[in-house]
């Protein structure tokens, strides 16, 4: 009877809810084109949502009917329009014409600052701006500290470079990019998250799963896209300062221009660096490395009736310095760790609109330059990379918007010059390379009342790695109103780079042998979510569950266990697979009291020391919980993060132990100006000793990379933004 019960319940609710899903566009005397955050609001039910890049939308009706939605948007005329309970599940088209702005409309956008994407076949979960500011956020790899899904963790106790993690797996296996662009790959991997300021960032869009066979081959694991802020949207001026107690200072300065009716010019500048000389757990090395990091990026944007541009240069160099105490340029007596980059990058993204509607053409054009060089002890690295990227996209619908097709070309060329002493057993193939990858793929995209499904393919020509065809599929359906299923299934591949992939290796005495062949890495995901999303006591909440599963076929991988004093680099076939299960609930307590917890479980396994055991190093669980409160006049924030952590497992049979981080932070606001401080590790978990063998580094048992927590104690940092609009 209860059941039969719910099952009413559930049938009743549909009737009385229903999504309303469409797309806006807007039309002047030259063109038609999708507009995004376009404010749609439901007058009745007095519910709000914003329009996305591709003009799409999806509200909920509620119990009120008939009821109107209005529509407004910058530049153009707003519109109206009656909905009823028959529209439920329909598709709309409404197209606003341009007409003259009345002055007292504003129209912004404000999206949740942090949630899967409705609107989206594929399972995105978007980071805004809002939510970067719940921590200090001084670079990239500081941006995840308030996200349940990407992991982040120190690579060795020398350096103190991060990496990210994502369904269990290393960044190398997660497709990064800027603005669609490949982002942060070879030699600047190891270290590039920690370079580029937070403060640029304008939102991430984290994709589970194989991604859209547009944006490459790549995604194993996922999609990570950091999205900068865009020069019309950039203040006059806006400056970010940053101190902390262990002797980090950041300063961040970006301004936007408009320079004539079509183009808007954008600069941001950057200066960072770490002069606290700290050994904590008093074992002779620095717990940080010094550091001097100085980065410039020029971007421009054009817009115009028949064409869009983005153009842009960016710069940085960064220098660090680690090791023992002793140990100085000036005099370098002991261990020492010496790490230089430059980088150099140039990038356009253009866009030329066709006569139909939503018909385009897209060219995203990259040139790089990365240069590296160092040392760790008596080890020397250096490293020069050469790369070029080319990929032209063709939008069109068939028919209607309800059926969308993408294909074209894509060319990807790479020059690599690596050399690292004394760590190799035996000579090995592909430290040095040239790649040439041409490729092709296809997209189709359906979007109906209940089923949206993007199935594509792409087919690559590399010059090493031989004929690769990658097949991708992605389903949603909308099992309710508030309930969406998603599906996810594809191949993916890379040409791994064990040197630079595996730099921080580097920090420890073992010997790499390697494997003499050189193989690509090949891999299948498939995956599933539900999103559930609920409003109790007139409070939005929802409630996700999904699962992915990633077998690899062929793997490349460090074991570190066969042999105590080597790091054996192996291809493996068919001898290494990922699960990871995540749940997350998020509601809103009272009235600016946001309440967040996850749960993540990790089963990732390879064939080490000849069998299949856990990896290295990775927590098998995660827990998660972030509370938010915003009073009323919008002038205190209050962020509280805790993350648990389940034990690791070590080389050569040892275990970590499990550990927690604590996290908070309170901001100020003023019209121009915000203040803010906060804690990080509040809890002071240390790991004592994290360095084996720190009394004789050049002894054969010396290993500085075998972290699990925090090797610092608690810290507190100061900052302010301030904003000429």
């Amino acid at each position: 009877m209860k059941i039969n019960l719910f099952i009413a319940a559930l049938f009743w609710s549909a009737l009385a809810f229903g999504q309303i899903r469409g797309v806006v566009q807007g039309a002047d005397s030259v063109q038609t084109k999708p507009l995004k955050n376009v404010k749609i609001t439901l007058q009745g039910a007095g519910t709000t949502v914003y329009s996305n890049e591709d003009g799409t939308f999806e509200i909920l009706l509620g119990k009120q009917s008939p009821d109107t939605l209005l529509f407004v948007a910058a530049g153009y005329r707003p519109d109206r329009l009656v909905v009823t309970r028959s529209d439920r599940f329909l598709a709309l088209n409404v197209v606003l014409v341009s007409g003259q702005l009345v002055q007292d409309i504003v129209v912004s956008s404000q999206k949740n600052p942090h949630g899967i994407s409705k609107m989206k076949t594929l399972h995105v979960e978007e980071l805004t701006s809002a939510e970067f500011r719940k921590a200090a956020c001084c670079n990239l790899s500081e941006s995840f500290e308030t996200n349940a899904t990407i992991d982040v963790s120190m690579s060795d106790a020398i350096s103190g470079a991060k990496k990210i993690q994502m369904l269990g797996l290393d960044a190398v296996y997660t497709q990064l990019q800027f603005e669609n662009i490949p982002f942060l790959r070879g030699l600047e991997s190891a270290h590039g998250m920690s370079v580029i300021p937070g403060t640029w960032l304008e939102s991430i869009q984290i994709t589970k799963g194989t991604g859209s066979v547009v944006n490459g081959y790549e995604s194993m694991a996922g999609l990570v896209n950091f999205e900068f802020k865009k020069p019309k949207d950039l203040p006059r001026l806006g400056l970010n300062f940053y101190q902390n107690r262990f002797g980090r200072t950041e300063l961040n300065l970006q301004g936007g221009q408009q320079l004539n009716e079509r183009w808007h010019m954008g600069l941001f500048a950057s200066g960072a660096t770490i002069y606290g000389n700290i050994d904590h757990n008093q074992d002779g090395f620095r717990d940080q490395a010094l550091s001097n990091t100085f980065n410039l990026l020029q971007r421009f944007s054009y817009q115009g009736p028949r064409m869009e541009a983005q153009l842009g240069v960016q710069a940085y160099t960064d220098n660090k310095l680690g090791g023992q105490m002793s140990y100085t340029r000036a005099q370098p007596i002991g261990y020492g760790m010496e790490l230089a980059s430059e980088h150099l990058s140039i990038f356009s993204k253009t866009g030329f609109f066709g006569k139909k509607p939503a018909q385009s053409l897209g060219i995203i054009a990259q040139l790089k330059f990365q240069n590296m060089s160092g040392l760790y002890g008596l080890r020397t690295f250096m490293g020069t990379e050469r790369r070029a990227y080319l990929n032209a996209i063709y939008d069109d619908i068939i028919g209607s918007a309800d059926h969308k097709i993408k294909a074209g070309a894509s060319f990807q060329y790479l020059s690599l010059s690596q050399w690292a002493g004394q760590p190799f057993g035996a000579q090995v193939v592909g430290a040095d390379r040239t790649e040439w990858v041409p490729g092709v793929f296809a997209e189709y995209a359906y979007s109906g009342n209940r089923l949206a499904a993007v199935v594509g393919a792409r087919f690559d020509q590399h010059n090493l790695a031989g004929a690769q065809f990658s097949p991708r599929a992605h389903l949603k359906y909308a099992l309710s109103p508030q309930l969406d299923l998603r599906l996810t299934g594809g191949r993916a591949w890379r040409l791994p780079n064990f040197v630079a992939d595996n730099l921080s290796l580097l920090a420890s005495s073992k010997t790499w042998l390697a494997d003499q062949a050189l193989l690509p890495e090949i891999s299948w995901n498939v995956g599933a979510s539900l999103v559930q999303g609920f409003s109790f006591k007139k409070r939005k909440g929802s409630l996700s569950l999904d699962a992915y599963h990633t077998r690899f076929s062929q793997q490349l991988v460090a074991d570190r266990d066969t042999l105590s004093g080597m790091v054996v680099f192996k291809n493996l076939s068919a001898n290494s697979v990922a699960t990871v299960v995540q749940a997350e609930f998020a509601y809103a307590l009272l009235r600016g009291l946001d309440l967040r917890l996850a749960y993540k479980f990790q089963d990732v396994r390879a064939l080490f020391d000849g069998t299949l055991q856990t990896q290295v190093l990775l927590p098998r669980q995660r827990f998660f919980a972030n509370v938010a409160y915003q009073t009323r006049n919008k002038r205190w924030n209050y962020d509280l993060t805790y993350s648990r952590y389940s034990a690791v497992r070590l080389p050569q049979g040892g275990q970590g132990s499990p550990w927690g981080l604590l996290n908070a932070q309170v901001t100020r606001n003023w019209k121009a100006l915000e203040l803010y401080a906060g804690g990080e590790n509040l809890l002071n978990v240390m790991q004592h000793h994290p360095i084996v063998g720190a009394q004789d580094p050049f002894a054969e048992n010396f290993d500085a990379t075998e972290i699990w927590s925090p090797i610092m104690g608690w810290n507190v940092y100061l900052g302010l933004r301030y904003t000429i609009k």
